[in-house]
């Protein structure tokens, strides 16, 4: 057998050689040489074991009941069988002594068991990362000859993919239907998930013909350490799992997308077909993803980009979004407000180049882990990188003065553009850009002020995100697996965020591995109104790069010392945050926000003339107006304003020409408020502007009683006119108020006497 070294020299051929990866002269598709070796390792596993098997255990259950059982012998599925039937059919996976666990697997020693149904995190990414097993098994049966590389449950968007190498093959949507009757078969076999654990050379000659499996081994499995190993019907897969008892677990089952994609995401490695699915326990919820996926594309960001004339992507631009001045009004808006709570909360903006020498990212650490993620140019026979993040540019601004405790904490803001060198296949709308802007931060600090910072630095965050209706849950993510720096300052970090996190008050979790290389962080999901978790804001605590830039600070005795540093965004990215607050608010922005907030309708084009006089009014005062003075029909106005999203249509006629009012109704509303002088609907125009209020309407402090039972009263009826409504001349404008008649009505709670004496004019 080849030793590690020996093959890992054998995994490193040029991209070019790679296409030949299925020819038999390099390594042949041996499924029934992997066969014949998980057999053998598992007959060396259970002889390892055997010694042990059958002592006697005790199982601890939530509620404190006892439970023998027996070593290597008793699984979670047994207990959960001991209990009700229907307790077995239910449960998903284990949670062993804080672990989470395949139900079939064997119980090791005494431990506390707890068994997880589908309603719980931890189950949901056991049963989608087991379904993507059953893909890659029907991928193996459907295609015959791919070199699976790997399929994980997809944590971000719910669901899972398997990736191959397939030489020259590529998915089509044709396949979808090939796949999907092949996996209905693996389900119908009710195919257990059997696992047993190999040494590190065993899994290695196990898998000899599939170079990607090798590699993760390799890299992944300590030398001298057991791996464990997955057998599914035919799929044999190395796997940490946990995974189901079975394939019968899984009810219903859809294939969704593909791709392409790079190993590893490294675009000088091999290229990938990507196949994406979704799988549930139960059929009706299967039709519910499909429909909602359906809906959510009617609120895709792209879409309601391209519909209110907001954003749009270009080939010639990939990964990069071109902003219309709707859309450039919105993320100005989302500007001005992080940098109106940043000044009150002591920040200072500064401002940094683009782009630095590659010296500068050696200094930091940045060049060694994230060099191929930059934009690399060639100046002056020298390597420049454009940057991918304003920390190391900060560094740099805090060092140009001498510093005294006396100052600190310095807290310091950027609006900078950044460019990552993202992989095509990870772009995704203004989600995952390789040219965007952050709210980003950072705070210098003394040891000491470190609390008071983080907890700045959390209720900022809950404020920001309260404004939106966001709610959010609280990580600590810990060191990873590659990191630098000293591990006890390490652990000193991670303490100190704890610490902060318990003072906070809000619930949170602890995500092993997932802090930034350089120092552990504080991520922060947050959920939108259709329930699905984003990831946005980060707060990072920082010893490294004050070390490595060797910053300093002189304290009360002149003795010169190290500040901390704390990273903090709020909204991540302000197109990432856009593109989840249009979904969130599916398009229908509030005022302050909104490009179009008050659309001014003369009901015949007689008083043109008085609708552009108030529009002049309502600019002068910072409102977006704009005057419809078409010889539509007065009904295919208010429509037309509805369809494009209008916060508040204000009709005028004679009777609000006579008194310098306007009849105002509310985006989605039929029944329209009355009239209002054009005096005060500025002032509640500003209101709603300078309170960053989201509600929609005119502002409940600023109305009488009276006003706020109709406003609510109209939110009730809600919009129930359609386009054939309106074509058919269905009076929804002139004269009366009350909701019967557009112009005219009530005037500040007063009966209006005055009707307009003019007819609609034809409609065009």
């Amino acid at each position: 057998m080849s030793s590690a070294d020996e093959i890992q020299q054998s995994l490193t051929k040029q991209k070019d050689e790679s296409y030949d990866l299925l020819s038999d002269n390099l390594h042949p598709l041996d499924f029934q040489h992997r066969a014949q070796q998980f057999e053998i390792a598992k007959q060396t596993y259970l002889e390892r074991i055997s010694a042990e098997k059958g002592q006697p255990i005790n199982i601890t259950l939530p509620d404190g009941t006892v439970k023998e059982g027996n070593k290597f012998e008793t699984r979670p599925i047994d207990i959960a069988n001991g209990i009700s039937k229907g307790l077995a059919q239910s449960v998903i996976a284990a949670r062993v002594n804080g672990d989470v666990w395949d139900l079939g697997r064997p119980l090791e020693s005494d431990c506390n068991l707890e068994l997880l149904k589908w309603n719980d995190p931890e189950s949901k990414e056991v049963y989608w990362h087991s379904s993507a097993h059953i893909l890659g098994e029907a991928m193996e049966r459907v295609y015959q000859i791919p070199l699976l590389a790997k399929g994980p449950p997809n944590k971000e968007e719910g669901g899972f993919y398997y990736e191959a190498f397939m030489g020259k093959t590529t998915v089509n949507d044709d396949d979808y239907k090939k796949l999907e009757q092949t996996i209905q078969k693996i389900l119908k076999e009710k195919q257990s998930f059997e696992r047993i654990e190999v040494s590190k050379e065993d899994a290695i000659e196990m898998f000899k013909y599939n170079k990607f499996k090798q590699e993760m081994l390799i890299d992944k499995v300590p030398e001298g350490a057991y791996c464990s190993v997955y057998r599914c019907g035919d799929l044999i897969d190395p796997c940490k799992g946990p995974h189901v008892l079975d394939t019968g677990r899984v009810k219903a089952f859809k294939v969704v997308k593909n791709s392409s994609s790079y190993w590893r995401a490294d675009a000088n490695k091999e290229s990938l077909q990507r196949i994406y699915g979704i799988s549930f326990p139960d059929k009706k919820e299967l039709k519910e993803y499909v429909q909602r996926m359906e809906e959510l594309k009617a609120i895709h960001h792209k879409t309601i980009g391209k519909k209110q004339q907001l954003w749009f992507s270009h080939e010639h631009a990939p990964g990069m979004f071109f902003f219309l001045p709707k859309g450039q009004h919105i993320f100005n808006q989302l500007l001005k407000l992080m940098e109106d709570e940043q000044k009150r909360r002591g920040f200072v903006e500064v401002q940094t180049p683009n782009m630095f020498h590659n010296e500068l990212w050696k200094t930091s650490g940045h060049w060694y882990k994230y060099k191929d993620d930059m934009f690399q140019l060639n100046i002056d026979n020298q390597i420049h990188c454009l940057k991918p993040m304003n920390c190391p540019g900060h560094c740099l601004v805090f060092k140009h003065l001498k510093r005294s405790y006396r100052e600190l904490p310095v807290r310091f803001s950027e609006r900078g553009i950044l460019h990552r060198n993202e992989l095509k296949g990870a772009l995704g709308g203004m989600t995952r850009l390789r040219r965007f802007q952050q709210d980003d931060a950072h705070i210098f600090c003394r040891s000491d002020q470190i609390e008071d910072e983080m907890d700045g630095c959390l209720k900022f965050m809950k404020h920001i995100y309260g404004l939106f209706g966001f709610e959010f849950k609280l990580f600590l993510s810990t060191r990873p697996e590659t990191y630098i720096g000293d591990i006890e300052v390490w652990n000193n970090a991670e303490e100190m965020l704890q610490k902060s996190l318990e003072n906070f008050g809000s619930e949170w979790e602890k995500d092993v591995g997932g802090g930034a290389f350089y120092g552990p962080k504080i991520d922060i999901t947050i959920r939108d109104s259709l329930g699905r978790s984003h990831q946005c804001a980060t707060i990072q605590l920082d010893f490294n790069l004050p070390e490595r830039f060797e910053l300093d600070y002189a304290d009360e005795e002149q003795t010169m010392q190290r500040p901390v540093i704390i990273h903090r965004a709020v909204y991540g990215s302000y197109e990432r945050f856009m593109a989840i607050l249009t979904e969130h608010i599916k398009g229908k922005w509030p005022f302050w926000l909104s490009p179009r907030q008050v659309c001014i309708l003369p009901v015949v084009p007689k008083f043109n003339e008085y609708a552009e006089k108030v529009a002049e009014q309502l600019s002068a005062a910072g409102v977006i107006c704009e005057v419809d003075g078409s010889k539509n029909r007065i009904q295919k106005k208010v429509l037309n304003a509805q369809k494009e999203q209008w916060n508040f249509l204000l009709v005028v006629g004679a009777a609000e020409e006579e008194s310098n009012t306007a009849n105002v109704r509310i985006r989605d509303c039929d029944n329209p408020l009355g009239e209002f002088p054009v005096s005060r609907l500025i002032e509640m125009f500003q209101y709603l502007q300078n309170k960053y209020a989201m509600k929609h309407g005119l502002p409940d402090d600023l109305l009488s009683e009276e006003e706020k039972k109709q406003q609510e009263q109209a939110f009730e009826a809600g919009h129930t006119a359609s386009a054939e409504e309106a074509s058919a001349g269905k009076k929804q404008g002139g004269g009366k108020k009350g909701g019967k008649k557009q112009g005219g009505g009530k005037k500040g709670g007063k009966k209006q006497q005055k009707k307009t004496d003019e007819q609609p004019a034809p409609e065009q």
